[in-house]
């Protein structure tokens, strides 16, 4: 029996514009199960039930009332929530922090406006870690959000909510943010696939800096072909970025329908964080998606040392920098967790010389690194060096030893941060107990639409689509 929330975005907005579906059952519907199932999953920081329904009217007129409805926009009437990082106005604006708990947002983000132009509905807001620091969602604001796969486990972050909600059947797809692997850890762990765009792909405007250009917005999604739709409603610069992507050819669906050719594929298991160990479980994913690869026709090969050990101590630098750059009443300082102060303490004591010797240092590698990744179409990778672990495994811990156990767990992911580079998590494989294992592809700077192209590639070779946790059902 299919569910509406079996469709794809794609189909659902097809329905929608045929008249086939309506907005108004199919938010009905995703708040229906929000309500009924979200206190076990632990996706939403607020829900916003009365907007949402008010949005579906209107789409529903519009649908109606639509002279040509093949001119509605690409998102019209499908549900997308928004995580809590991002300023929806009129919406509660927490930031995944108890200082914020009473903040009503003032302004829309970009990417949230672009949503809207798109015709998306919006659910409500995904649940965030303070600031979006951590790589799991834990907090003081909402239930810590867990892997629909398995309920005693981290759904990952700091985009956490927003893979757990399309996960769990919660939502068609999300909008997330990944400033050092947070669109694609959650991604890994909750078995979907997500899109970190090429630096200055996405605005960060109005109200975020992009000075450091770590942090971007980014679409979570069951598909390759609705994660592509996604990045094409929220991608576009606005006067006053700091950054601009490099051009793609055409509209990123239009990728996902194009054969990739025959890619020259770089492959590398060796993290740049010293002593981590890769548990066999994502080098079994890692091997299979190489040996996936070469079965479709693509050059495998190894990938020379780019990054080292050397670039950790910097990118610890500008985060602990980053985490000061929330401003917070001194009143209210005692309500962050321990973990933000500590990583704020660091960014405080950091002088603006520091700051810039950081820059230059990353800067200085990236020259040596980039001559070297640009002689490949794609870079693979363990998307994460362990399985979903259990609520607590970093949050129960001292500041030190947290952030010690976060960079154990995801010491792949910043390193495209740090370049700009577009990466995506790619749900190929689960491991024994039936978890998921993703594998990370990188790709050139401006390269997304190759990565889109080969990953759909790799979906229609093994569709991941049919795979669904027992909470689906429910």
């Amino acid at each position: 029996m299919t569910h509406t929330h079996d469709l794809s975005v794609m189909r659902m907005a097809a329905a929608v514009r045929s008249g086939e579906l309506s907005p108004v059952e199919l938010t009905d519907h995703y708040l229906d199960r929000i309500e009924r199932l979200d206190a076990r999953v632990g996706a939403f920081a607020t829900v916003t039930a009365d907007l949402a329904r008010a949005q579906a009217r209107r789409a529903e007129k519009a649908v109606a009332d639509a002279p040509d409805r093949a001119a509605l926009p690409p998102l019209h009437g499908v549900p997308v929530p928004v995580k809590d990082l991002n300023m929806v106005a009129g919406v509660r604006a927490a930031f995944g922090s108890a200082a914020f708990a009473d903040l009503t947002g003032f302004a829309d983000d970009h990417v949230v406006t672009l949503l809207r132009r798109a015709g998306s509905v919006l659910l409500g807001k995904t649940a965030t870690p303070e600031f979006g620091l951590p790589c799991y969602t834990e907090g003081d604001v909402s239930p810590p959000a867990r892997t629909p796969w398995d309920l005693t486990r981290s759904a990952g972050g700091s985009s956490g909510g927003a893979a757990a909600a399309v996960a769990a059947g919660l939502a068609p797809a999300a909008q997330g943010s990944d400033g050092g692997g947070s669109i694609r850890i959650p991604a890994s762990v909750c078995g979907l696939f997500g899109i970190k765009p090429t630096r200055g792909r996405i605005s960060q405007g109005p109200l975020k800096a992009d000075l450091f250009g770590l942090a971007t917005n980014g679409p979570i999604a069951r598909t390759v072909r609705d994660a592509a739709l996604l990045l094409d409603v929220m991608a576009g610069p606005v006067p006053g970025d700091l950054y601009t992507a490099p051009p793609v050819e055409g509209t990123f669906l239009s990728h996902a329908d194009r054969p990739p050719g025959r890619l020259r594929v770089a492959r590398s298991r060796t993290p740049a964080v010293p002593g981590v160990e890769v548990h066999p479980d994502c080098v079994a994913a890692y091997e299979e998606a190489s040996a996936l690869l070469e079965e479709l026709g693509h050059e495998v090969v190894e990938l020379p040392p780019v990054l080292g050990a050397d670039v950790v101590p910097h990118f610890e630098l500008l985060w602990g920098v980053m985490a000061t750059m929330t401003p917070v009443p001194p009143e209210r300082e005692h309500l962050l967790q321990p973990l933000t102060r500590w990583l704020r303490e660091r960014g405080r004591a950091t002088t603006a010389t520091q700051v810039l010797q950081a820059h230059a240092a990353l800067q200085a590698a990236l020259r040596t690194a980039f001559p070297v990744m640009d002689g490949f179409d794609a870079i693979l990778h363990p998307t994460l060096a362990l399985p979903p672990v259990p609520i607590g495994h970093f949050h129960d811990q001292e500041p030190e030893e947290n952030f010690r156990r976060q960079t154990q767990f995801t010491p792949f992911a910043a390193a495209y941060n740090i370049s700009g580079q577009p990466a995506v998590n790619v749900p190929l494989h689960q491991n024994a107990d039936g978890l998921p294992i993703g594998v990370m592809l990188a790709g050139r700077l401006g390269g997304e639409g190759t990565l889109i192209s080969l990953s759909a590639q790799l979906e229609q070779a093994r569709p991941w689509i049919g795979r669904k946790p027992p909470i689906w059902h429910d």
